[in-house]
């Protein structure tokens, strides 16, 4: 039952936006109370009644000792000054007095992510510890289908039901993720410039949107511009804490060396180098295999995947062997299916399971992905590259 933090005679116009059964309190030392003899409760919305600088005080203090509970700030006047406090202090949201559908949403929202991580320390209960794995899907032409790979290994991972998956669009300019899967992306990665420095496990889920049970999505800027404001600093800030909330996160890239492409290689525990069978793809990934040597990137965590690999462009596997020079990991066949699939939203390994473009991918994501995890876990045959660029 949610907590209102609101004088009784002035509640009245926040509950119905909070719906169902709301306990008010009078202050935030009841709201306290409340919560020390409810473990189960995950919400606090806090009127404007209450002074900023103590909600924010308040909500600092319930993130390290009730990372679930979601705080949600209703003011009468809202500014950037005080929504970058908000999210530094561990706020989910502020929505402006008078406007119950903002406030409605947000409510539904924070609900969504305590569910996720009370789901996530349940499923941690079980495990010794969680030691995510992130996989970079990179490919330095574009149209060799690296979003749709990337989205479809993800399904494929995600499809054990005991696995936590995220995806995270990388492609800060024209990220394409969002409208592949046809989802609204109304929180992205922009989103977590304010957190920068500070980034916990509650404020990087409060980034993500749910795309199905066990698998979420980390959205790309839909807004022009804002790809700039993105520190690479960020990015690593960010894979450092999916790794402990994720057991694998999939990164889809840009057809680029960029700074946060090159931060994405360091935290990756697998590079997944997509290329089709055509002259320019077959030469950029060649010119990609050297780059990596030359920034001394371990060689055993990479994979090479032909994809399109059946297409009948004059070019034969051994003349694709030939140029790339590295053994190729998968093989992935041409269908119309894919694109069409892409077209209805709807990844085709979710779509047709059984379709030869789904297994070849279910069998990459099993043989290369889950099981070479399981032997680094092991053995710790694959030492960590980050840094390995920095001279």
């Amino acid at each position: 039952m949610p907590i209102l933090c609101q004088p009784a005679a002035t509640a009245g116009d926040l509950i119905p936006a909070i719906g169902g059964s709301v306990r008010s309190a009078d202050s935030l030392h009841v709201a306290a109370q409340m919560l020390e003899t409810d473990p189960a409760e995950t919400l606090v919305v806090i009127g404007p009644d209450t002074p900023a600088s103590d909600a924010l005080t308040f909500a600092s203090t319930l993130r390290l000792v009730r990372p679930a509970v979601g705080v949600i700030l209703a003011r009468d006047h809202v500014d950037v000054t005080l929504l970058t406090h908000a999210l530094r202090a561990g706020v989910r949201e502020v929505v402006q007095v008078g406007d119950r559908a903002a406030l409605a949403a947000a409510c539904r929202r924070s609900d969504e992510v305590s569910r996720r991580l009370l789901g996530a320390a349940s499923a941690d209960s079980g495990r010794s510890s969680r030691e995510g794995k992130v996989v970079t899907v990179f490919a330095a032409k574009g149209g060799c289908g690296k979003t749709t790979f990337a989205l479809n290994l993800a399904v494929a991972l995600a499809s054990d039901p005991t696995r936590r998956v995220c995806v995270v669009d990388l492609d800060l300019s024209f990220g394409d993720v969002a409208i592949s899967v046809q989802l609204d992306p109304a929180r992205t990665i922009v989103d977590g410039l304010p957190m920068a420095g500070h980034l916990d496990d509650t404020g990087a889920s409060s980034l993500l949107t749910n795309y199905r049970p066990n698998l979420e999505m980390l959205l790309a800027p839909v807004t022009p511009g804002d790809a700039e404001k993105i520190p690479p600093s960020l990015v690593g800030e960010l894979l450092g804490v999916l790794r402990g909330i994720f057991d694998y996160v999939v990164v889809d890239t840009p057809a680029q060396f960029s700074e946060h492409v090159l931060t994405a290689m360091d935290a990756s525990a697998h590079h997944v180098l997509l290329t089709t069978p055509d002259v320019p793809a077959l030469k950029n990934l060649r010119i990609t295999l050297d780059m990596l040597d030359l920034l001394s990137y371990p060689r055993e965590i990479r994979s090479v995947v032909l994809n399109r690999a059946d297409a009948k462009v004059g070019l034969s596997l051994d003349d694709v062997q030939r140029v790339v020079r590295w053994p190729i990991a998968a093989h992935i066949p041409s269908s119309r299916e894919v694109p069409i699939s892409i077209n209805r939203g709807t990844p085709i390994a979710l779509a047709s399971p059984a379709h030869a473009v789904s297994q070849a991918i279910s069998r990459f994501a099993q043989q290369r992905v889950v099981t070479r995890a399981v032997a680094t876990q092991a053995g710790r045959a694959a030492p960590r590259p980050s840094g390995r660029r920095r001279s």
